[in-house]
């Protein structure tokens, strides 16, 4: 049964405690809905409570209905909902973002909105298998490292994902059977974006010319990756914490004799640590920039630096490497 598959999820991951306040984000599709209907089936079991938090995008014409929909559901099952409206094309076109990017954005942080104001203690979204599989497809498509192999995490921070092991027609067979009657996103059948190529036109070619368990394949690979990735992360902080001189929230200083005689995998993974530990992520900062900063600090040419975009500076002066915010 399905809800035994996601209950072996959470305890595997351990993804809800006892007295767990849980934000369920629920846009009303199959995925969103099978993960409400089974948490609200689990909730005893679990010891938990759950809220549900919905954005309606303002986008397609079906919208206020699929708000409609997951509103009588809550009511239906007296569970508490939180309703966001956000015009998501306006957020795109002021942001200079695509209309995915500010979905997501917008998404992510109401749902975060939600677990603040309600003293709520995870996020639960309904990403799947399936969805696991295209996100290692896209990311190896751009280009990514290892660690883009790894796919979604089950859990980050506070969000978990209790669907991440169950694939997408086990999901729909589920919505039948339980009667739900979700609400089926028409935009997902659009070849326009580069998730729906994949989803729509890459892995059915490659179930029907490759190998018919590709999604299963690819979720072996991810998390071998997973794996293999949190080694990486633990032996880079290791050398990390061995090779800091100091660290703020504006900057990092290293010692640049140490920091020398480091494999270059691992000296590349420090680099980025430190970028990541100053501006929360490494956006915008590629191989090149990478091999560049590896190249100022082995010629150990004092007070040289480099500014790879318009925020940061990586200098060399006296022995030491200098990352911090402009």
């Amino acid at each position: 049964m399905l809800e035994d598959e996601v209950l072996k999820t959470i305890q595997r991951y351990n993804m809800i405690q006892m007295d767990d306040l849980v934000v369920v984000a629920v846009s009303g599709g199959p995925d969103s809905m099978t993960l409400l209907n089974i948490l609200l089936n689990l909730k005893n079991k679990l010891k938990c409570e759950i809220i549900v938090a919905h954005v309606n995008h303002m986008i397609r014409a079906v919208a206020d209905a699929e708000t409609a929909y997951v509103k009588e559901f809550c009511d239906k099952h007296e569970i508490k909902c939180y309703i966001k409206k956000i015009n998501v094309i306006k957020k795109a076109e002021l942001e200079k973002i695509s209309t995915e990017e500010a979905g997501r954005n917008a998404r992510y942080d109401f749902f975060a909105e939600v677990l603040k104001n309600t003293n709520a203690t995870k996020i639960a979204i309904a990403h799947n298998k399936n969805d696991n599989a295209e996100t290692v497809l896209m990311n190896v498509i751009r280009g990514s490292g290892v660690s883009g192999l790894k796919g979604i995490e089950p859990v980050r921070d506070k969000i978990i994902r209790p669907l991440i092991e169950i694939d997408r027609k086990s999901i729909e067979q589920y919505c039948i059977e339980q009667n739900l009657n979700p609400k089926f996103d028409e935009s997902n059948k659009e070849n326009i974006y580069t998730r729906n190529k994949i989803r729509n036109l890459l892995i059915p070619y490659l179930e029907k010319e490759f190998n018919p368990s590709i999604i299963d394949s690819i979720n072996r690979l991810s998390d071998l990756a997973a794996q293999e990735n949190r080694y990486i992360e633990k032996i880079v902080n290791e050398n990390f914490i061995n090779i800091k001189e100091n660290e703020n929230s504006n900057s990092v200083e290293l010692n640049l004799k140490k920091f020398n005689v480091l494999d270059l995998f691992i000296r590349s993974k420090i680099i980025l640590l430190c970028i990541k530990k100053i501006f929360g992520n490494t956006k915008g900062i590629e191989k090149k920039h990478i091999q560049d900063v590896i190249k100022l600090c082995e010629n150990n040419i004092g007070n040289k630096y480099l500014t790879p975009n318009k925020n940061l500076k990586i200098a060399v002066h006296k022995g030491r490497i200098l990352i911090s915010k402009i």
